[in-house]
């Protein structure tokens, strides 16, 4: 785990062997580029969000970091049927191991089921009803009740599509979801889908595709980066730890940024962890992460030191990210740290000892993104129902961007999400690692490890919402108490705040 410095030449010291990656925040959509250039060209702030906007420009037109190019196809998509595994996903209940934990506890209030699970059986169900099938599907399984979940999973798949609404298409991932919990191959399935990802490049071309078309998930990542900018601005020397430093790219607009200070560029020391079995822990998507900060320090003369540790967050140590004295240390948690246990899996709590080891190095400031969503502790068919509100209000934004035909959008769905709603839904105990939990249990957390809430930059938040306004006026933004909240009608998706 050797440190590669990176110079302003663009050369990596000795030879470069980088550790994990996959991606996390991409740039702005050319067409909103000149509206954030236009809207922070007067403000004090412009060092940091003019940057922004015109380094992922920048950095899309050399090469370093591109969109999807258009994947052929669309006219040969097949909804539910030949050679694509996950448009009949209930092939995959071949795959068999044992699920940890109990299944199901609990049902939903009756405003959920208005209709009867008899009359869902007998009768047609259009798309508005789904939702209450494939509730009832959870409720049967929960209770152990095998014949009537046979029956209503049945008459689930004869209107769920990968092709269809929101709800169809969140439903035919669920459905299979369910069966693999009936089935305990949850996990199985879930490991599965890790081995199968595809390549590095392809996938980073999903991930690409995925934040254009859910900006308040890049959104999200800017409201950090500004934070980290504002609170570092005056100093020499910064130390990033990511806890999931994936491709590297929500780095890249924040060093631009900080290339262009005025009183010079600091020197920028970047410590990636990442999950020690992802296929880019050991293949080129480490050396793609170099390759992109060397093309950042290169190109904007600003030097950069990358080191990438392999290892899963709970067993992080303060030896293995080698603390240095004058150095403002930032630790950064994007949509990670839902995947390390809490107390309801592991009695020693790495959740919170994460939080507690992370206060020990008395950070200059640790920036948090996270999922809205309340899938934790909750029993299993409210647990099933929120997911099924929270991907369907996902998958409904995505609809104002992509056609539901679009190989492109098929294959951000299949390759970002369903990953995370198959293991939501179809495991538990250890192996259930998605678990969300709302900001408010976010900030109970980090204030009894001891943090204080820092608040997000009020100008880059207003930048952000005049973007944001640019996509789609279904979009929301929320500035509650310093943090904010992104989402999708009445619906909150994502959530980022920073500490201290």
């Amino acid at each position: 785990m050797d440190s590669h410095p990176l110079f302003p030449d663009g050369t990596p010291s000795s030879s470069a062997s980088f550790a994990d990656a996959r991606s996390t925040a991409p740039g702005m959509p050319n067409a909103l580029y000149v509206s954030a250039e236009s809207c922070t060209r007067d403000s004090p702030d412009l060092s940091f969000t003019a940057r922004f906007d015109s380094a992922s420009s920048s950095l899309e037109s050399n090469g370093c970091f591109r969109s999807s190019p258009t994947i052929e196809g669309s006219s040969t998509i097949r909804s539910k049927n030949e050679d694509d595994p996950w448009s009949m996903m209930h092939g995959t209940r071949e795959l068999e191991t044992v699920l940890v934990g109990p299944k199901g506890e609990g049902r939903l209030s009756d405003e959920f089921t208005v209709a009867s699970r008899e009359e869902l059986l007998d009768h047609y169900v259009p798309p508005e009803s789904l939702k209450k099938l494939l509730i009832s599907c959870a409720e049967s399984l929960s209770e152990n009740n095998i014949e009537e979940f046979d029956k209503l999973v049945e008459r689930a798949r004869r209107v769920v599509s990968i092709t269809g609404e929101p709800i169809e298409r969140v439903g035919a991932y669920m459905v299979d979801a369910l069966v693999a919990r009936k089935e305990e191959s949850g996990l199985n399935i879930y490991q599965a889908l890790r081995c199968g990802e595809p390549e590095a490049k392809d996938l980073l071309s999903y991930i690409n595709i995925q934040y254009e078309i859910c900006p308040y998930l890049k959104f999200s990542y800017m409201a950090a980066n500004g934070a980290i900018a504002e609170a570092c601005r005056a100093e020499e020397r910064i130390h990033i730890v990511d806890f999931m430093i994936t491709q590297g790219t929500q780095w890249m607009t924040l060093l631009q940024a900080l290339a262009a200070r005025p009183g010079g560029s600091p020197h920028v020391r970047i410590t990636g962890i990442d999950d020690p079995v992802s296929l880019y822990a050991r293949g080129a998507g480490l050396e793609a992460v170099g390759r992109r900060l060397n093309e950042v320090s290169a190109k904007f003369r600003i030097p950069v030191e990358f080191r990438g540790i392999p290892v899963f967050a709970p067993d992080v140590t303060t030896e293995m990210l080698a603390i240095q004295s004058g150095e403002a240390l930032v630790v950064n948690f994007p949509l990670q740290l839902h995947r390390t246990p809490d107390e309801s899996v592991d009695v020693s709590n790495p959740r919170d000892g994460l939080l507690r080891l992370v206060k020990s190095l008395s950070p200059k400031l640790v920036t948090l993104v996270e999922q809205e969503s309340n899938t934790n502790t909750t029993p299993f068919v409210t647990r099933f129902a929120e997911t099924l509100d929270y991907y369907a209000a996902m998958f409904e934004s995505v609809d104002g961007t992509m056609s539901r035909h679009q190989r492109e959008r098929i294959n951000v769905e299949r390759h970002c999400l369903a990953r995370d709603i198959v293991n939501i839904i179809a495991c538990e105990g250890k192996e259930r690692v998605e678990r969300h939990e709302l900001l408010g249990k976010w900030k109970s957390r980090f204030a009894m490890a001891g943090f204080r809430q820092y608040p997000l930059s009020a100008y880059v938040n207003s930048v952000i919402r005049r973007l944001l306004g640019g996509y789609s006026p279904h979009y929301k933004l929320v500035e509650r108490d310093g943090a904010m909240l992104l989402g999708w009608k009445d619906r909150f998706l994502v959530s980022a705040s920073a500490w201290r």
